[in-house]
């Protein structure tokens, strides 16, 4: 195990920036330094082993502190997107460093995933940390899942099968999606859907009758795909002018994975994904898109199907948090996080340090007056909402 780093956001982002974890790969290494954090904050540990659909072994880590039921529930993800194209930063006075190589420069934290999110990570057990004295009423809940980046596929395993998350929706628990909002509160975001359609044909060089090109079927499809896209943005249907964009973001994409200008394509792929809005009929556009495709001839695969998340602005949950959070209104966003998995607990809001701005970026930080400033909001919360009162 890592050892323990000084008890304050910045040690703890550190130590977790530092073990790689690109979703592409197993995130057990970076999971036993959180596992090992939260078992020094005297957390009971659920781990959950499982194979993505590539056959790597990923972990989930839930830690569990104090009796009762509801509290605190704390969702994170402890993988990052790849750091092929890092470059440090633009200022060429800055020695060199690489995206696991955690690097504190002007007053910021650099590192793959400092951001999105070992940084939030890191704020909530400093916050942990910090209330190692008191006596806790209800429980805090700690969620580090895999595979946020890639499909939720952590997010799943936990929903479906953890004594722990049971316990959270039986207790209806006050969860926080630690994903970077800039300490804003965040009540709703756009769900995430996916599919995928396929044409075969058969490879062969163009100057002979030998071959037949799978590009040929695909045209009519993208002709129907591209139909749909434009209805999207002009329907009533589609839109919802409390996000921005206030669309669904009907993303398509095509590949024929050819080799050869000469070539007939032995098979043509095209992936839709788009992001609908809380009262949507999602499932009704993937069911259009399928029946599209087999009046095409294509295979038809659903990639993904993930739920908006809807809380109620109006909740106390949500007003207590804008209180403690010194903010006058909760926002909407238009990226996803596990939240969609998640949509048995009642009461659930995004909110954490750091900019999604700088998310995914070839230079990916962190303020450090943003860890701070987590850390404080967090402890705020648990002391509310988990810690006994004389």
């Amino acid at each position: 195990m890592t050892q323990i780093p000084e008890l304050n956001a910045l040690g703890y982002a550190k130590s977790l920036v530092s073990v790689p974890s690109v979703s592409a790969n197993s995130n057990g290494p970076v999971s036993d330094v959180v596992e090992s954090h939260l078992r020094s904050l005297d957390f009971q540990i659920e781990r959950q082993e499982f194979l993505d659909p590539f056959g790597v072994p990923k972990v989930n880590i839930i830690g569990r502190k104090g009796p009762g039921a509801g509290g605190v529930a704390y969702f994170s993800h402890t993988d990052v997107v790849p750091a092929d194209t890092w470059s440090v930063t633009s200022d060429e006075s800055f020695a060199a460093h690489g995206p696991f190589e955690p690097t504190v420069r002007n007053n910021r934290l650099y590192g793959r995933g400092s951001c999105d999110m070992k940084g939030s990570i890191a704020a909530m057990l400093a916050a942990v940390s910090r209330l190692r004295d008191a006596t806790l009423r209800e429980p805090i809940y700690i969620v580090c899942t895999a595979d946020e980046e890639v499909g939720f596929h952590g997010a799943k395993h936990v929903a479906e099968s953890s004594r722990c998350y049971a316990e959270m929706v039986a207790g209806q628990s006050r969860a926080i999606i630690g994903e970077p909002t800039e300490l804003q509160v965040v009540h709703a975001h756009k769900g995430i859907y996916g599919f995928r359609a396929t044409a075969t044909g058969k490879a062969a060089h163009s100057s002979t009758r030998d071959g037949v090109n799978a590009n040929l079927a695909m045209i009519p499809f993208l002709a129907e795909m591209k139909a749909i896209h434009d209805e999207t943005l002009i329907s009533p249907a589609w839109l919802d002018e409390t996000f921005d964009p206030p669309w669904i973001s009907w993303n398509i994409g095509i590949n024929d994975h050819n080799r050869a200008v000469n070539i007939t394509a032995p098979q043509s792929v095209c992936s839709v994904y788009f992001r609908p809005m809380s009262g949507q009929a999602a499932d009704e556009l993937v069911h259009r898109a399928e029946a599209a495709a087999q009046r095409c001839g294509l295979k038809f695969d659903w990639e993904c199907r993930g739920l908006p998340l809807a809380g109620d602005p109006s909740c106390e949950f949500v007003r207590e948090t804008l209180r403690l959070a010194e903010r006058d209104a909760s926002r909407t966003v238009g990226y996803g996080t596990d939240g969609v998995c998640f949509t048995d607990l009642k009461q659930i809001l995004v909110l954490g340090p750091g900019s999604i701005q700088q998310a995914h970026t070839d230079d990916e930080w962190i303020g450090l007056d943003q860890l701070a400033a987590g850390t404080d909001l967090y402890e705020k919360m648990l002391r509310r909402w988990c810690v006994a009162h004389d």
